[in-house]
């Protein structure tokens, strides 16, 4: 080769190692698209918001987000792919309560520490799950549910979204502050519950606020209370269990995560970016016909600090109820 094309090789490869540099060196997400792991199954709260949150926060970042549904094992699966991704904010988990608190207390033998190998980034949404009964049980209120359990002891069975969810906690407070006796059904997600209450197959059930609303509204279910610290936007006339005398201080949300090691300030730059979504007047509707609602401004480390609290709420009624995952 001639002196001139080795200067013309050596020249285009310091172009192509400089256009690659500046490439890597784009700060985010001009990048490449973020990819967006939902941990649960379609047509659920989760996937339902978790895809409403993706449309909205790739506009407001300006690039694409790559939604990928990931369920199973109460949320691990999806979540264990984000902790094993690099910290860049280019793949992100869209999860729920349970999927972190309830795995960090129940599965020990994860791959991943769901509380220190995920970067907790923003809270999306707070609210509470609805406790509801088939319309073809005795009663129709709160109080009238624990007459009605109290005077049949383990005649009742109720049904939450598998073991160790946020339904499955929150009826076992219950049942350890009222002196309840019934059975635990583990479903694999709400949907199926929910069909075996309108089927008659199932009495008591805590569901999600958001995917009941449709039986609600049709009088196929009839929900007794709320498990949220506020009653439910679409359903105000439902008390909340402090309202009703239970003592229990913990709430639903969904979740944006990221790998560990994440620098700070990509985390503040992406919660400051989710945060602008959930103060959109349109998203703001949107999370009331969810039966949810934004919680104001909240940081990373206050989304840690509520990420902290259930855990110490949901330890002591698990260790109560010696809750196990078999």
């Amino acid at each position: 080769m001639s002196t001139k094309n080795l200067i013309t090789a050596g020249l285009l490869g310091v172009g192509l190692l400089c256009a690659a540099g500046a490439q890597a060196a784009e700060p985010w997400p001009k990048a490449k698209p973020v990819t967006f792991i939902i941990t649960s199954a379609a047509g659920g709260g989760t996937d339902t918001m978790g895809r409403l949150v993706a449309d909205r926060l790739s506009k407001v970042i300006g690039q694409t987000i790559i939604v990928e549904s990931k369920p199973g094992a109460n949320g691990m699966i999806g979540n264990d792919t984000v902790a094993r991704a690099k910290p860049d904010g280019y793949t992100l988990s869209f999860t729920y309560a349970a999927a972190i608190v309830s795995n960090k207390l129940l599965m020990p033998n994860l791959p991943h520490d769901p509380q220190t190998d995920l970067t907790p980034i923003a809270q999306i949404g707070a609210g509470g799950n609805l406790l509801v009964v088939s319309k073809e049980f005795p009663a129709k209120d709160f109080a009238g549910m624990l007459e009605e359990v109290k005077a049949k002891p383990d005649v009742y069975s109720y049904g939450s979204w598998g073991n160790g969810s946020g339904g499955h906690i929150t009826m076992e407070a219950i049942k350890q502050q009222t002196g309840l006796k019934m059975q635990h059904v583990p479903y694999k997600g709400v949907q199926p519950s929910l069909i075996d209450m309108v089927g008659g197959r199932l009495p008591i059930a805590f569901v999600d606020s958001s995917s009941s609303l449709p039986m609600i509204q049709s009088g196929q279910i009839v929900p007794i209370a709320n498990s949220g610290k506020t009653r439910a936007p679409m359903n105000p006339d439902v008390p909340t269990l402090t309202e009703l005398g239970i003592d229990y201080d913990a709430e639903s949300w969904y979740g944006v995560f990221g790998p560990k090691g994440m620098d700070p300030e990509l985390v503040a730059q992406i919660n400051t970016a989710v945060n602008t979504v959930l103060k959109d007047p349109e998203m703001i509707e949107r999370f009331r016909q969810l039966n949810m609602t934004a919680p104001a401004d909240k940081n990373a480390q206050a989304f840690a600090d509520t990420i902290a609290n259930d855990l110490k709420v949901w330890g002591d009624v698990i260790q109560a109820a010696d809750i196990t995952l078999d």
